[in-house]
């Protein structure tokens, strides 16, 4: 199994649509989205391609595919044009015997992570600050944003296999960070 992640795409379209033929040429299982899709946020700039409508259009149409968690820049009206939930702050995953704890990152963070056992990954976005690492016994990810990053980040996203986390740059496909995950003995 394999999954796609994505995160802050701030109402991107044109971002999105890239992201979504790399999502579609993954063979992923399932598109993960972290937060902050449809709106811009009072504290980034407008995105140069920025049609939220447009990016409604392209999710609903991948609704059954998506798993997703709120934004701080997502809200009810957001959730009123999309056919797949998206209010939920967190959502948590069995993954090969570990746990996935999806969030955006402006609730639960690398300063106030939730309850995590050895070998679960924090799954984040919020700072569009790839990160695919081993911090202790857990693992921090973050695939970056596909709208706007950061601190010379090209755009990315992410994906999550049963032995690996990768932040891939979204035009390339340039492997970013890479963090081999060590099996879980039960």
């Amino acid at each position: 199994m394999k999954l796609f992640v994505i995160s802050d795409i701030h109402g991107a379209a044109a971002s999105l649509r890239h992201a979504l033929e790399a999502y579609e040429g993954s063979g992923a299982d399932h598109l993960i989205i972290l937060g902050d899709m449809l709106n811009h946020g009072p504290r980034n700039a407008l995105p140069h391609d920025y049609d939220p409508m447009a990016v409604v259009a392209q999710l609903n149409a991948l609704s059954d595919a998506i798993i997703a968690v709120r934004g701080n820049c997502d809200s009810e009206v957001d959730q009123s044009l999309l056919q797949f939930p998206l209010d939920a702050s967190y959502n948590q995953i069995p993954w090969f015997g570990r746990k996935l704890f999806l969030t955006h990152g402006h609730l639960y963070s690398t300063e106030c992570l939730p309850p995590l056992r050895g070998g679960d990954v924090f799954c984040f976005g919020h700072v569009h600050v790839p990160a695919a690492k081993q911090q202790g016994e857990i693992y921090l990810f973050n695939p970056g944003s596909i709208a706007i990053p950061r601190q010379s980040y090209p755009a990315s996203y992410g994906i999550i296999t049963a032995d690996a986390l990768e932040v891939r740059a979204l035009d390339s496909g340039e492997i970013l960070q890479q963090c081999s995950l060590v099996p879980q003995v039960k």
